[in-house]
């Protein structure tokens, strides 16, 4: 089973940055991953610094070889009080899971999460960790085994508390709610991403609101258990020009979704299994060149240039005013979950052009950059064969 997970967030209104904060890691070779959501005390900066500190220590603490117990155990008694409100300066959720569905939860001071099964809200049974130096907080521990479709959804109280004082929601959105919304919602779209769930329930919040200001940080992270989405994206021809065929046919038979960039490549393939490339100029849209068509294969574009503006839009963000090449191979990324890349080891002269713009890197280098990016901030799955 593959683990999709992300975050939707909302700031404060009036306020310039999150007062809660998001922090995952997936670790592939061990098919895990690890999740904390934590809210800082109040709003701005200095919430902001609190949550961040609080979700980077846990996550340090379980990677270093801890029980996710004994991590939130050591973060819930060391968490300083506030003076004036005497109150915990962070609350948190930590969620460490594996793809045979094996879920570790701990909660302590945000709102119960919510675990939908078969179209239903279930109550998972838990145990209850009181903490040695502060008589005020408990920890609730989870063991879950979760299975296909099963989903998991947090959020910080900025969403259970929308609409607080409303007269006609006077306690709020309330987790009951949020659970009326949810369960309507994966009715209408049961195939819905985590992605779309987040920012459902994050819309959701701010629409509770009466002028719809986000009084509170929102936060909401979801995670949805489902068959992964697999992708295959070859560049640039094999070391070896004998082994052309069998690479060929082996990308081509393929039945994930398919992605070729580059133009020797792409002539390359289509020798081999004997189906045309065509270029369809009509799509050429500003310097970069236009995207091609081969039936079986999902997208062809260029190599080197589309790669590099490629990385560029998944660090930075899309801002142009039309989809290039690079915007399609982008979105060809993000609606994949494992992304294996077939990457040819031979030289190609034309990367060293003295005319090419100097900051342009030779292949290997931006795929194992895009990599990176595609693991760290889009909790990708990645695979980099050198063939």
């Amino acid at each position: 089973m593959f683990i999709d997970i992300d975050c939707a967030q909302e700031k404060k209104y009036n306020q310039n940055t999150f007062g809660d904060y998001f922090l995952s890691k997936r670790y592939p070779e061990k098919g895990e991953l690890i999740a904390v959501l934590s809210d800082g005390l109040g709003s701005g900066i200095k919430a902001n610094i609190l949550a961040t500190m609080t979700a980077t220590m846990l996550l340090k603490f379980v990677e270093a070889g801890k029980s996710i117990k004994t991590a939130c155990e050591v973060v819930m008694n060391s968490l300083p009080v506030c003076q004036v409100r005497k109150i915990s300066y962070a609350t948190f959720s930590v969620i460490h899971c594996n793809e045979e569905g094996d879920v570790k939860i701990v909660e302590e001071g945000n709102p119960s999460f919510i675990y939908i099964s078969d179209g239903k809200a279930i109550e998972p049974e838990y145990t209850v960790i009181d903490s040695e130096t502060h008589k005020n907080r408990h920890m609730h521990v989870y063991k879950l085994k979760l299975k296909m479709g099963d989903r998991l959804i947090f959020c910080s109280d900025g969403v259970t508390q929308a609409g607080l004082g409303n007269p006609e929601l006077k306690l709020g959105l309330r987790r009951s709610g949020l659970i009326r919304f949810l369960l309507e919602k994966l009715n209408d779209s049961p195939d819905i991403s985590s992605s779309d769930l987040a920012r459902f329930v994050v819309r959701i919040a701010q629409n509770t609101e009466k002028d719809r200001l986000a009084k509170d940080d929102i936060s909401c992270c979801s995670i949805y258990y489902r068959e992964p989405r697999k992708a295959l994206i070859f560049t640039g021809p094999p070391y070896h020009q004998e082994k052309d065929n069998q690479y060929a046919n082996e990308f081509y038979s393929s039945p994930c979704k398919k992605a070729i960039c580059g133009g020797t490549t792409a002539n390359l393939i289509s020798r081999e299994v004997n189906v045309p490339v065509q270029c369809n100029i009509a799509r050429s849209v500003g310097k970069l060149p236009a995207v091609s068509q081969m039936q079986g294969v999902d997208l062809v574009t260029e190599g080197i240039l589309t790669l590099t503006r490629t990385v560029e839009y998944l660090e930075n963000g899309f801002n142009g005013k039309e989809a290039d090449a690079a915007y399609d191979l982008m979105q060809f990324l993000l609606s994949s979950d494992c992304i294996e890349f077939m990457v040819g080891a031979k030289l190609n002269q034309a990367h060293y052009d003295p005319n090419l713009p100097i900051e342009i890197e030779i292949r290997k280098n931006i795929v194992k950059k895009m990599a990176k990016i595609l693991e760290d901030k889009y909790i990708k799955k990645v695979t980099l064969r050198y063939i």
